[in-house]
């Protein structure tokens, strides 16, 4: 996934993460050194450092998975990204009521 999401966007400087074992495996850190990209890792058990992530998921937990209910991981992941399209081509009050897809498009 992160080598399709670069080839796509771009390589990202760096890639902040909690302390989960998906990030902290062998074959992930591996990866991201490869790429040159540098690793940040929020402190144990601090969900606060990384609250936007965290409202985020929240968000999509409760607006989308829950409601849906998947078979399978493929049909969770072809959800998932459905629901992205549509979160990122919709107005949000944060962001002073513009679309994350254009906020986005201006930085990059």
């Amino acid at each position: 996934m992160l080598k399709s999401s670069i080839s796509e966007h771009g390589k990202p400087e760096i890639v902040n993460s909690d302390q989960g074992v998906q990030f902290t495996s062998k074959e992930w850190v591996t990866l991201l050194k490869e790429a040159h990209i540098k690793i940040s890792m929020d402190g144990k058990g601090r969900a606060l450092d990384n609250v936007y992530v965290e409202r985020f998921f929240r968000t999509i937990k409760q607006d989308y998975i829950y409601l849906n209910p998947a078979e399978d991981g493929l049909e969770l992941y072809g959800g998932i990204a459905q629901y992205m399209n549509k979160y990122n081509h919709r107005s949000h009050q944060g962001i002073g009521r513009e679309k994350p897809i254009n906020k986005y498009q201006r930085v990059a």
